[in-house]
């Protein structure tokens, strides 16, 4: 970090609604007050609500015990919910629980990209000590002796079947796609027209369905407002999320965040690449009032240079500390309940990935493997303040003549993180009191129009 004084920031988080993923709608919102944090001021986060069609998913593994934890962000009447997954093998009613919806919230405010600022001290001043950085179905499930005897003459089992908080909860399994997506629609569950395919690749993994929806009684008599997340546990060898479901009568990209819960190190995608998202850059000090727009430009651009076939790190860092901290680090309780069961004896990695994707530019489910990478990364972005007071000494007049050149590089950053015209950067910087050099257009205006076209391109391509 560099010299001048420096403090930090925690936020408090509220519970509203946002998204979840694996073929089903699902979702949880979230807001934060902004409190002191040491290395700086914490400004702002990116948290998942600045995304439309945002999905969020929690996993936990250790060794090939894995926890899924799955939000649900449905928005119609609750008769007509439900949720399919492809799961790896009959999940047991110990292996399902409810999970307060708090704590995805929470982890959500915790690893999200952030805006820092920081304020030059005064030039003139003696030296300071430098700081320390740091579907739908209709009605209840009722497995009647003639719904069994029409799902065998389907070649359908009914694996298991039991309740759980305010769901109600099938495993299936089948011999055929045709007879799964008959007996599903038989029973009231829409299925997407496309969906057969998608559900025999499954079958030929040997893999089972996972059926969820709302057991209206219960959930009168539970008082709960909105939908708790589901999650599931189970031992697997396979380390993976099924994602193709969900794309099936998807309009448009879709937006998937995961938060991956390890004892040893980072998680990454091995059947795509991950990529680090560009951090750690100055920008100008007027995104402080754009940050959702400027975050979402970042991401767009990030996601056009990879031709939306990239998974994006955003976070990795252990629960239990951060710097800057947009939230309290995670307790260890907090990260047990979402499925991290070492908690108690030992750390808790977490790495946050967010992607955009669609059927043709995500073909195949995400397969992840731990890595032993222990190193911490975040999404972050500076502001710095100049000094704003006299500056009549020597050192004085040489920081103000080096203040250009950092404004220029702030709107460099600014322009090539999301595409902006670099012609509306310095303008806004100048609105602020910057002062970047007049060169600073002709120079950088090629780059700009460039990019913009690329994005264009694919943009068009992908939406």
């Amino acid at each position: 970090m560099k010299s001048w004084p420096e403090a930090r920031l925690w936020t408090r988080h509220r519970l509203s609604h946002l998204a979840a993923a694996l073929g089903l709608a699902l979702s949880v919102m979230l807001t934060a007050q902004p409190v002191r944090a040491f290395c700086g001021f914490y400004v702002a986060q990116a948290d998942t609500k600045l995304f439309n069609s945002a999905s969020r998913v929690v996993l936990a593994r250790q060794g090939d015990q894995t926890a899924v934890t799955m939000e649900s962000n449905y928005q119609g009447a609750p008769s007509s919910f439900a949720m399919v997954v492809p799961v790896p093998t009959v999940i047991r009613r110990d292996q399902v629980s409810v999970v307060d919806p708090a704590l995805v919230a929470h982890i959500d405010a915790w690893s999200a990209p952030r805006l820092v600022e920081y304020f030059d001290p005064d030039p003139c001043a003696p030296p300071r000590p430098s700081g320390i950085s740091r579907g739908q179905a209709f009605g209840d499930i009722v497995v009647t002796s003639q719904r069994r005897s029409q799902a065998k003459a389907l070649g359908v089992t009914i694996e298991a079947r039991y309740a759980v908080g305010e769901y109600d909860i099938l495993i299936l399994s089948a011999r055929q796609s045709g007879g799964l997506v008959i007996w599903l629609r038989q029973n009231g569950y829409t299925m997407p027209a496309g969906a057969e395919p998608v559900v025999g690749s499954y079958l030929k993994q040997n893999m089972k369905f996972f059926v969820a929806k709302i057991n209206l009684k219960r959930r009168a008599k539970s008082g709960n407002e909105t939908l708790r997340p589901l999650q599931i546990r189970f031992t697997s060898r396979k380390f993976m999320l099924p994602i193709r479901l969900g794309t099936v009568n998807a309009k448009g990209p879709q937006e998937l965040f995961i938060f991956a819960l390890t004892p040893r190190g980072r998680v990454e995608t091995t059947n795509y690449r991950t990529v680090k998202l560009k951090s750690d850059l100055d920008i100008p000090i007027y995104v402080k009032t754009q940050f959702p727009a400027f975050y979402r430009a970042t991401f767009a651009r990030s996601v056009a240079a990879e031709g939306m076939r990239s998974v994006f790190l955003e976070h990795a860092w252990n629960s239990g500390s951060c710097d800057p901290c947009s939230a309290e680090p995670l307790a260890a309780a907090e990260a047990k309940a979402l499925g991290a069961s070492w908690a108690d004896e030992d750390s808790v990695f977490v790495t946050r990935l967010h992607l955009r994707y669609t059927r043709a530019s995500f073909p195949e489910d995400l397969v992840f493997q731990e890595t032993a990478d222990r190193s911490n990364f975040q999404a972050r972005y500076v502001l710095r303040h100049p000094f704003a007071g006299s500056t009549t000494c020597e050192q004085g007049r040489a920081y103000r003549n080096a203040l250009v050149e950092r404004w220029d590089e702030e709107a460099r950053n600014l322009a090539a993180l999301t595409g902006w015209r670099m012609q509306d950067i310095k303008t806004q910087m100048r609105r602020e009191g910057a002062r970047p050099s007049a060169s600073l257009e002709t120079e950088a205006g090629w780059f700009a129009v460039a990019w913009q076209r690329i994005s264009g391109f694919w943009g068009a391509v992908f939406t």
